[in-house]
């Protein structure tokens, strides 16, 4: 979007916010902007402080935002609450959870606790999940999503056309990632689940950027916790912290496996479909949307991928891939 429709929309979203505060005196400034259309801005009226958000609706449907909001906060998760709708013109108006997010605090001294409560509103959410609520995390969105990292990471941002072989191995990398996610157990997924979208808050924490949910792998989520896209931890922590949410995840009866081992296995193949496709994702908002911050963080994503696919002997093609893509000399043992 251009800026000079950008002012129109805040025009109007100005307008529309002193109608619903009934006041002629507001101070309106960036709250957050993120990948998508979607802007956000912070109100100020006297003392209060609210979040409007601006979804162009021909780009953004607030609707599902709507929706899953009355979904986490029957749940007991605390979510901005909905002040006032416009869905036409995609203007919301949301109660204000401050401007500290997980990713803005988290340090070495604060990583378990801020953790802790991640993991229980998670479970919360989870333990509230019904099938046929939300759209179904199928094959379909799984290999969509998975198709984003050929499409722009590859072609796009490497600039390489693959072979009639690489083609070959990555149709059955996917076809193998697919169906490992598709045996666990669904639930609720948030899709977004990550440092960057939770905001310490009272309670803690506050949920943000849950519009794309989803009902899914139970360890989606978990896996977006602890394997972010802007900070990364060693895995001796993320192995403790999995563990702490797999037994709190046991001992709330959900769907968890009764072996940690395969638990962390699934989490761990999960992670790699959400690893591809962000790669894919940090491309395209930069080729497509004129957004090339994120790419800076492809090199996490990578890492990953590489940790992940290092593990397991059914990956080793995908290793020789990317090895051939970064110019790497093949290692042993890598085969088609």
């Amino acid at each position: 979007m251009n800026q000079a429709l950008q002012d129109v929309r805040l025009n109007k979203l100005g307008e529309w916010t002193r109608q619903v505060l009934r006041t002629d005196v507001l101070e309106i400034a960036p709250a957050s902007a993120d990948a998508s259309f979607r802007r956000y801005f912070r109100i100020c009226k006297g003392n209060e402080t609210f979040i409007c958000m601006d979804a162009p609706p021909e780009k953004e449907d607030v609707r599902p935002f709507i929706k899953v909001a009355g979904l986490l906060q029957a749940a007991g998760v605390n979510v901005p609450r909905i002040i006032a709708e416009d869905v036409a013109n995609g203007y919301l108006l949301l109660s204000d959870l401050g401007t500290q997010t997980f990713l803005d605090v988290l340090s070495e001294s604060n990583a378990d606790q801020l953790f802790s409560s991640a993991i229980d509103a998670l479970i919360r959410w989870q333990q509230a999940s019904q099938a046929g609520v939300l759209p179904d995390y199928d094959e379909a969105l799984l290999r969509r999503e998975l198709n984003l990292f050929p499409d722009w990471y590859i072609a796009r941002h490497l600039q390489v056309e693959l072979n009639e072989a690489q083609r070959a191995t990555l149709e059955k990398i996917f076809a193998l990632i697919v169906r490992n996610n598709l045996a666990q157990a669904s639930v609720f997924v948030h899709r977004d689940y990550m440092p960057r979208n939770l905001m310490v808050s009272n309670p803690n924490p506050g949920v943000l950027d849950f519009q794309d949910a989803v009902y899914g792998p139970i360890s989606y989520d978990v896996a977006s916790l602890f394997r972010d896209a802007f900070i990364s931890w060693p895995e001796a922590r993320v192995i403790d912290w999995a563990a702490r949410y797999w037994q709190r995840a046991r001992h709330a009866d959900l769907p968890v496996p009764e072996d940690f081992g395969r638990f962390y296995r699934d989490l761990e193949w999960m992670g790699l479909q959400r690893h591809l496709k962000v790669l894919g994702i940090f491309a395209r908002i930069n080729y497509r949307d004129g957004k090339p911050k994120y790419l800076a963080d492809t090199p996490r994503f990578l890492t990953y991928v590489r940790q992940v696919g290092e593990r397991y002997d059914d990956l080793r093609p995908l290793m020789k891939l990317l090895d051939q893509l970064e110019g790497r000399q093949a290692q042993v043992g890598y085969t088609f």
